[in-house]
This record gives structure tokens, sequence and C-alpha cells, in this order.
């Protein structure tokens, strides 16, 4: 099994290479994002061990680049001790898991194995309506062959109504899976970001697919308006 680790703290790297050789594994190192990128789309990997903060490209980048060449190799981030927000963004750009630091060996090694066993994922659907296109893994929206640009909370509204296409869905089941259920602002921000989609993606081409169902919710037009 082959293992690309891309780190630049290089004692760190070192030992983690060695230790991995000796359970069996065959291991290439990176201390640069982009040398790291540059690796793993020459080469086939079972895994790839990927630190965020690195000179040349973040492991963000990296994976995100990854996962847009349609590179669906196992990828698990390590990230900063209790970072929390590091965590949530390793896995929305992609990687299949995290590990914080300071990290015990055996537990990485664990996750490696469990990941070899699970194998590459298979790529996530495309979500269309019409000539709307959504494409999950790389994070990108068209109209009609023309990119759109979204904010992630913008994407993450659309991907809900494009998943009940041509279903009416209430404001409250909006904010449950786009927010939360216990959200404790203004329900109203739903009308807000709607509108923004509406701005974004019906206006510009004279299409009408985002619709408001009076007293019941919204219905994303299953032709794409």
């Amino acid at each position: 099994m082959r293992i690309l680790v891309v780190d630049d703290e290089r004692r760190l790297a070192d030992g983690v290479r060695r230790g991995l050789e000796a359970e069996g594994f065959a291991v290439d190192l990176a201390h640069t994002g982009t040398d790291g990128l540059w690796l793993a789309r020459e080469n086939d990997y079972d895994v790839i061990v990927l630190d965020i903060m690195m000179p040349g490209m973040s492991g963000y980048r990296v994976c995100q680049t990854l996962r847009a060449e349609e590179d669906w190799t196992p990828v698990l981030m390590l990230t900063a001790k209790d970072g929390e927000w590091d965590q949530v963004e390793a896995l929305d750009t992609g990687a299949d898991d995290y590990l914080t630091k300071p990290f015990s060996f055996a537990v990485l090694v664990a996750r490696i194995r469990a990941l070899v066993r699970r194998g590459a994922r298979d790529r996530p659907v495309v979500l269309e309506a019409g000539d709307l296109r959504y494409d999950p893994a790389a994070r990108r929206v068209s109209r009609g062959g023309t990119e759109v640009d979204l904010t992630a909370r913008e994407l993450a509204v659309l991907d809900f109504l494009m998943r009940r296409k041509g279903e009416v869905v209430s404001k409250r089941e909006v904010l449950g899976n786009v927010w939360d259920f216990d959200f404790e602002g203004d329900p109203n921000i739903v009308e807000v970001y709607v509108r923004h989609l509406r701005n974004k993606l019906d206006r510009p081409f004279g299409r009408d697919a985002i619709q408001t169902v009076r007293g019941s919710g919204y219905r994303l037009a299953a032709d794409g308006g």
C-alpha cells in the first residue's frame, strides 16, 4: 500500500514515514503543498495524509484541487489541536477524515488502514434541473453553461432545493437542513438567501425556477424554470 505524506514539519514527517514503513507501507514525502499536489497527480496512492498549513499551497487547496480534478483518493487531513473550524473546513473541501495534532501514531495507522479498506469513494452525483447544474464535489454551479459564483451558504440552500426539486419545502425544513433546528436567529434569513439565489440564478437568465408557494414554502422547478 502506497501512502503520500505532505507536511512541512520535516522531523514529524520523517518520523511518520519511518513508522509507516515499519508497518509495511511504501511512503512518499513532500514538504510543500505544491510538491504534494504534483506527486498526487503523478502517482497512484492508497491514502494521502495532508497537513493544512504549508508553504506553496495549503492542504485545503490541495484537497479541493484534487477533488475538482476527479481524484477521489482517500485524504486524511492533519488539523490544529482543538481546531474545530479546521476540521469543518477539511471535510467541506473533500477530506475523508481528519486527525488533530499532536496525534497518536497508533491512531494514525488505524485511520489509514480504515481508509484503505474503504477505498476511493465514488464521485458525488451532479445535480441538475433543466440547464441549472450543481457539482457538489467541485462546488460549482452553472446556468446554461455559464458558471455562477455562490457563497458557501448559498450553495447549501441550493443543494437542499435541488435534492428536493419539484417538491414544496417549508421554511422550517430549509432552516433545519441548512442551519439547524435549534437556530435562534430570524427565520426570515431563508427569504434573504432565496432572494440571493434568484438574483444570481434566475433573473439574469430570464428564469423563474425558485418559486414561492404562498403559505407553504418554496419549490425549485424540476425543469429548471
